[in-house]
């Protein structure tokens, strides 16, 4: 194995946030574990004569392992204020594609402004073929769409905000 490929194997490692990782062959054996902070690195390579290119000794090396900074909270959206405290939010309950209205042509579920009941149907969202109608767990006045139609959407992003009743 060469040192590109096991640094390409590390960076693997990292990107993944493996906690171990072993790979043997026949005359080469690597393993990679992270431990308290640290990643320790063992190679054990053949006891016979090394090809070119290849790591020819038993070693161990620790390198630090990247260390998690605070992040700082993102900035304050202009479009939201303060009031939005208040409201319920209705959150996609999956990953998909979000729908306003039942078909392109037809009329949204839903307006701002709108008074709804509990159990209204929302949107749909369409996940593997399958379209997902959305209700509402409040009943009260629609007041924002954050979702664009035919937009996708993350589970737990947020659809509506109501002004519960």
């Amino acid at each position: 194995m060469t040192f590109e490929e096991i640094k390409q194997l590390l960076e693997i490692v990292r990107e993944h946030e493996l906690s171990e990782f072993e790979l043997e062959r026949e005359d080469f054996k690597i393993r990679v574990r992270r431990q308290s902070g640290a990643q320790v690195v063992a190679l054990a390579a053949p006891a016979g004569p090394v090809a070119p290119g290849t790591v020819p000794v038993i070693a161990a090396a620790v390198a630090p392992a990247p260390v998690a900074q605070p992040v700082a909270p993102p900035p304050a959206n202009p479009d939201e204020d303060d009031s939005e405290l208040e409201f319920a939010i209705v959150k996609s309950p999956i990953v998909g594609t979000f729908y306003r209205s039942p078909e392109p042509d037809a009329a949204s579920f839903v307006e701002i402004g709108d008074v709804i009941r509990k159990n209204q149907v929302l949107c749909i969202i369409e996940a593997m073929k399958l379209m997902n109608e959305i209700t509402s767990e409040y009943e009260g006045e629609v007041v924002k769409c954050y979702v664009e139609n035919g937009q996708p959407v993350q589970y737990g992003e947020r659809l509506f905000a109501i002004r519960a009743r």
